[in-house]
Formats: structure tokens, sequence, C-alpha cells
């Protein structure tokens, strides 16, 4: 039983028809060591965890390839692969369909990188990857900018889930553009949005979710941070406290002050 002091419960959030009690997912590439890897995803407490294609493809499945996919198995997060480093719909199309017989899964995170610089996904080639793959039976979660029509694309291809960036990959610069994920938001009320990438401080995080956005995944802000586990158990809780400060409702800024307690006449005349 609930009453108006008891949080509101995060379990009730579904990420393509599953639900999850936790709004973070984490990638897995560039830890110091497994170890380190498999506690970090201990302290996320995520329920999802993002498998480079590329990297699994290029291993036997033995020795330390063998043993990632233990650690990945025994965390009981769920499989996202993804499909980083690929360039051209027909490659992404390809690693997906090998993904999903190396690892048993039809979700996919859908990347095709269309500049070299920012890695920023080139639009044209994500729609086509996407619509071949929602024909072809895939949960496809697109990683894209925050180019309203761009997501409307792909929504109209068969995606229900949109994974806009804050920022390039890797980059740390948090939210560049708030106001285009906020516009997202206001735009795209029924869809589930996941900010990925470009997220370097657990502040990100909480502004992401004070926007109104289901969940954010991330990679390199914890992999590469001094402390991994420590930075995974503060994003932990960054993300649950953006999303609680959103459901709580956040009063409107303003540009001049308000009083906190109202005041009526002058207790006295001097």
């Amino acid at each position: 039983m609930t009453d108006s002091h008891t949080p509101p419960d995060e379990a009730t959030w579904l990420l393509a028809d599953v639900p999850l009690r936790s709004r973070f997912l984490l990638g897995t590439a560039g830890y110091p060591s497994p170890q380190v890897l498999q506690q970090a995803i201990a302290a996320s407490g995520t329920g999802v965890v993002t498998v480079g294609l590329k990297r699994e493809l290029a291993g036997d499945g033995s020795g330390a390839q063998g043993a990632f996919m233990d650690i990945i198995r025994a965390s009981g997060a769920r499989l996202l692969p993804n499909t980083a480093g690929c360039r051209s719909a027909r490659e992404a199309v390809t690693l997906a369909h090998m993904a999903r017989e190396l690892l048993g899964t039809h979700w996919i995170k859908l990347e095709v990188v269309g500049d070299e610089h920012t890695l920023q996904p080139d639009p044209f080639e994500l729609v086509a990857a996407a619509t071949q793959l929602v024909r072809d039976g895939f949960e496809v979660f697109p990683y894209c900018t925050d180019d309203l029509v761009s997501c409307q694309r792909l929504l109209d291809a068969g995606c229900r889930i949109l994974m806009p960036w804050g920022a390039p990959i890797g980059s740390g610069q948090g939210l560049l553009n708030p106001w285009a994920l906020r516009t997202l938001r206001a735009r795209l009320p029924g869809v589930t949005l996941i900010v990925d990438a470009g997220l370097g401080a657990p502040s990100h995080a909480a502004q992401a979710m004070e926007l109104g956005f289901d969940a954010v995944l991330l990679n390199s802000a914890v992999a590469q941070a001094g402390d991994p586990v420590r930075m995974a158990a503060a994003f932990a809780h960054a993300v649950r406290g953006g999303w609680l400060g959103h459901a709580a409702g956040l009063i409107a800024a303003q540009d001049m002050a308000v009083a906190s307690t109202p005041v009526g006449g002058r207790p006295f005349d001097l």
C-alpha cells in the first residue's frame, strides 16, 4: 500500500515490453579488468548491458572472450548487442543478423556512423537499416541525434525506442542541446526515449532524467573513471534522483525572486 510519502515505483517501467527496475543501461567496453566490470555492473544495478558485436565476433568464444560472456550472463542483465563500428546500412543489417544467431536475442542497438570526427550517426543509413531490421523481426534501438525529423522517420520505420545522443560518444560533455532534447520529449510523449552517449558526470544523467527521459545509457564515464565501481554507483543514484525529481514535478524557473514564505502587510510600524 502506498501513501503520499511513498516514492513512485520505478519497477513499473517497461523497455520493449520487458519490466525493469533500473533506468540505467551500461556499456561493457574498456574496463580495467573483468573483475572491475563485474563489480561495476553489480554497483550500477542495471538490468541491461550493451555488448559490441565486432568484439565478440573477433574472439573464438574461449579464453578472455569466454570469461567476458560468463560475467555478463552471471550478472543477470539482459543483453543489448550493438552494431558499433558499422558505416553502412548493409553492414549493420548483416551484423545484427549475426548477433541474433550468436547471442539469441532479437534486441539490437543500431549504430551506423556517418562522420569519422564526431562519430555522428548517419540518419539516412540509419533509417534504411532500421526499416529492414524491423521487417526482419528485430526490436531496434537506434542510436541517433536529437534531430526531431530524423527521429520521426525512425518511428515511421517501426522503431518503438529512440536513443538520441547527449553529445558525441565518449566526449563527456553532457547535454549539449537541452532544448532539442526537451523538444523531443514534448513532441514524442508516448515513445521510450533513452539518452545515449556524451555523458561524463552523474549530474548529466540527472539532468537527462529531469527532462523526462525514460533512461540513460553510458559506458566511458564509468569504464574510464578513476574508480569505475564507485562511479557506477554514483550514476545509479543520479539516475534515480533525476527520475524521482521529474516524477515529483519540478518548479518552473523564474527570472525574479519569489518569497518562500508569503507575507501579508507589515507586522510592525517602526
